[in-house]
């Protein structure tokens, strides 16, 4: 029987940090995918990565939403 894959092991985000950063295209909120390990911009339609625990949030590094 194979177990299953380990969780992502993404540090957290600071809470605090969430409640201020913004999509930089729209100035819209975003949303936190802890299991993703990404901030998701609804209104502009990308995911910014965040990697060791910081928020990458350049258009250029995002992944565009299905």
């Amino acid at each position: 029987m194979t177990e299953p894959a380990p969780a992502p092991t993404t540090p957290p985000v600071d809470p605090r940090l969430l409640e201020i950063l913004v999509c930089p295209l729209t100035k819209a909120p975003l949303e936190y995918d802890r299991a993703a390990g990404e901030l998701i911009s609804r209104e502009a339609g990308l995911a910014y990565p965040i990697r060791d625990g910081i928020p990458i949030m350049l258009p250029d590094e995002a992944r565009k939403l299905d």
